[in-house]
């Protein structure tokens, strides 16, 4: 009789957390979106990085807009493999130009890496070429905060700020709203968490 009165109990606790859950679901899943935020102001830096991986070239259209603004004067395209035997910087510097920007704002880097921090290690001698210091980093949003992470431990000395570009399926409080966010938001967690235990 105990047995079964303290089961009963464990029921309805859980029923209950289940029910409080689902009722702030917005609040939690929007702080969790949040956590793979970091946007920082622009400041006036030595170049721009446009990082790979954005087949819409949200990332390389914002760059443009820093450079237009008067925050640098250079944007390195970052340009890894993949795209039909071309790299990502071969197809970007072109469509951004087709935008209207000149094409001796963009230096493109191509590089055979697979991953954030890879990239980043392939981008530091471009950096050091240029005698770069102060770096304007663009991404989208959900890439921020683990990019920012990797990045510091890529670029010893190299003062970073992350500036973020618009994503059309993601966002920090409504990502859970359609399915491509809700992918986005799981792959962007494990990449985090496998991150931060260094895997």
């Amino acid at each position: 009789m105990v047995r079964r009165h303290s089961l009963r109990n464990k029921l309805l606790v859980a029923a209950a957390l289940v029910v409080i859950a689902a009722l702030t679901h917005s609040v939690w899943m929007g702080w969790m979106g949040a956590w793979l935020v970091h946007s920082d102001p622009p400041f006036h830096a030595d170049v721009i990085v446009a990082l790979a991986g954005d087949p819409y070239g949200h990332r390389i259209l914002k760059a443009a807009e820093l450079v237009e603004s008067g925050f640098a004067s250079k944007v390195l395209v970052s340009g890894p493999p993949g795209f039909y035997d071309l790299h990502e910087s071969d197809l970007a510097i072109p469509f951004v130009v087709r935008r209207g920007y000149p094409p001796d704002w963009f230096i493109a880097v191509p590089h055979n890496a697979h991953s954030t921090e890879e990239e980043g290690l392939a981008l530091l001698p471009e950096l050091i070429k240029l005698h770069a210091h102060r770096v304007i980093v663009v991404t989208v949003d959900f890439h921020s905060a683990r990019a920012l992470r990797l990045l510091r431990a890529s670029w010893p000395g190299i003062e970073i700020r992350m500036v973020t570009a618009q994503d059309d399926f993601f966002s920090a409080n409504g990502w859970w709203h359609n399915r491509e966010g809700r992918k986005i938001f799981l792959l962007e967690w494990t990449k985090t968490l496998t991150s931060l235990v260094g895997i």
